[in-house]
């Protein structure tokens, strides 16, 4: 077993175990989706499982497993360091909104949209093409699944990893 999927199925086993007698929290969605393995290990790791098992309301820009693997060799694993934990929470952060913010409410065209890492912002676009999200590297993300809903908020998929940086520019 990989180390990746023994911190997931750690924390599959613990919010389980915490959520069976409630509805599923956004922890307990990505904790049972395959998909979502490495994402789950990044916020085990970063001692966050708890903060996003809270009442919320969150919104979750939650990247894929191949998302993950996108990356440069070796990020993930430094990433992962218990000496680099500050510079995981950060990036974890940046994929996090403390509203509810359903598909539906993204307004048309480019918005800047505040995720929880206070230093950055996320530009996100609403068109006729779907939902797309610039990060502060002006990379751009998909959203691929959009409004999975859970009790403390929503998830919605993406295929890259945010990553902080220069502020994005809405067109």
């Amino acid at each position: 077993m990989t180390f990746f999927r023994k911190l997931a199925a750690a924390a599959a086993l613990s919010t389980t175990v915490a959520g069976a007698a409630s509805a599923q929290t956004i922890v307990d969605i990505a904790a049972g989706d395959e998909r979502f393995t490495t994402l789950v290990a990044a916020v085990t790791a970063a001692g966050l499982v708890e903060t996003l098992q809270g009442p919320g309301p969150f919104t979750v820009y939650a990247p894929v497993n191949d998302a993950f693997a996108a990356l440069p060799d070796g990020t993930v694993e430094t990433l992962l360091m218990e000496e680099n934990k500050a510079q995981l929470t950060n990036v974890l952060l940046y994929h996090v909104d403390d509203r509810l913010l359903r598909a539906a409410q993204i307004p048309a065209g480019s918005n800047y949209f505040k995720p929880v890492l206070d230093s950055e912002r996320l530009c996100i676009t609403a068109g006729a093409g779907g939902v797309t999200i610039a990060d502060g590297t002006g990379e751009m993300a998909n959203v691929i699944i959009a409004d999975i809903v859970a009790e403390n908020g929503v998830i919605h998929v993406i295929d890259k990893v945010l990553l902080p940086g220069t502020r994005p520019a809405c067109n």
